[in-house]
């Protein structure tokens, strides 16, 4: 829901109300985007404990096969980074539950288990493909690994080569949270709703 008074409301809360209930990182004061994947599917304020589970859950699925760097590393290195980023995302497609579950014959009241599994996969994924891309365009193409002590978002930032910087980490926990139904900052929609 977009609010013309108190802004974007996420399954009726607004973002300092999510930001006061949803579960944090050890340490940290944002919340975890986790925590707002979980409210948006479910209807319901995660504890700490059922982040945690979706937290360990995208990182066991986070792995990203050597193809798709590859992919990636065929276009020329000034290709736009959302070129880049979805060629990336494409080549996941060899990893499709629901291309291999289709092929076999899968029952259309079955769809729904194998789009959720494509969707978490790919959900644990992109931090990497991202990151790679940054690191690619705008560091010299030096990759770093993942570190998978850390939250989603705090991974992330550590790919992109900002590990150090717990502020940073901070910022991408609530940019992500903020933004995590909304198309990544395209705030485009919000405006129109409001102005309109």
């Amino acid at each position: 829901l977009l609010d013309a008074q108190e802004g974007i409301r996420f399954r009726g809360f607004t973002i300092p109300e999510l930001q006061a209930k949803l579960p944090k990182a050890r340490g940290g004061s944002e919340p975890l985007p986790e925590g707002l994947f979980w409210l948006l599917l479910t209807g319901e304020v995660p504890t700490e404990a059922d982040v945690a589970a979706l937290s360990a859950d995208w990182k066991a699925r986070a792995k990203v096969p050597a193809h798709v760097f590859k992919t990636i590393d065929g276009l020329p290195v000034d290709a736009h980074p959302m070129t880049q980023f979805v060629t990336g995302v494409m080549a996941m497609q060899t990893q499709s539950q629901f291309a291999k579950q289709y092929a076999s014959g899968m029952n259309k009241k079955d769809y729904w288990a194998a789009t959720y599994e494509d969707s978490m996969n790919l959900i644990a994924c992109l931090p990497e493909i991202a990151a790679y891309v940054y690191r690619r365009k705008y560091q010299g193409g030096k990759a770093i690994a993942s570190d998978s002590s850390l939250d989603w978002a705090g991974n992330f930032a550590h790919l992109l080569g900002y590990g150090s910087n717990e502020g940073f980490k901070e910022l991408m926990r609530l940019y992500l949270t903020i933004h995590s139904d909304h198309e990544g900052g395209n705030v485009s929609a919000h405006t129109t709703m409001l102005v309109g």
